[in-house]
């Protein structure tokens, strides 16, 4: 269970946002610059706050109050940017891998062949990302969130 109770600013911008999730699949939906990457982002650790509470089964990622703000490598929270976000040095094999690797996890070689299994990029894996279409590098980038088993 998912439990969000932030405010947050942004230049003229104010962010106000509470609710609580049961499980399984929620989603944020508004018109354009209503907050919803703001909302994603603070979940994840990658924006902070300036007032409330973000909190995970039990365990607070967040508490502005008792001065908690769990580092987003510690969240184990998968994020996939809309543009994707993948290294353009890098292939599609490391970078699917970095997010296991960023994560400290062990590499599974069965684990990584079921996602690209499951997502249907083996054929690129020699690949950069500046020779990929757009579908295939949100394809990576979710192979890459999956792999760091959020």
């Amino acid at each position: 269970m998912l439990t969000l109770d932030v405010e947050k600013r942004l230049g003229d911008f104010s962010l106000a946002a509470a609710f609580e999730t049961k499980g399984g699949v929620t989603a944020l939906f508004g018109a354009s610059g209503s907050g919803k990457t703001s909302i994603v982002s603070m979940i994840a650790g990658l924006l902070t706050p300036d007032r409330g509470r973000i909190s995970f089964g039990d365990a607070v990622l967040f508490d502005k109050s008792a001065g908690v703000n769990v580092p987003a490598h510690r969240r184990g929270i998968g994020y996939v940017f809309q543009e994707g976000r993948l290294f353009p040095h890098l292939n599609v094999a490391t970078n699917i891998d970095y997010g296991r690797w960023m994560c400290g996890r062990a590499r599974d070689a069965a684990a990584t062949a079921r996602v690209v299994d499951l997502l249907g990029i083996g054929h690129i894996l020699a690949r950069r990302p500046g020779a990929l279409s757009g579908g295939e590098r949100q394809r990576v980038a979710i192979g890459r969130a999956l792999l760091m088993e959020p």
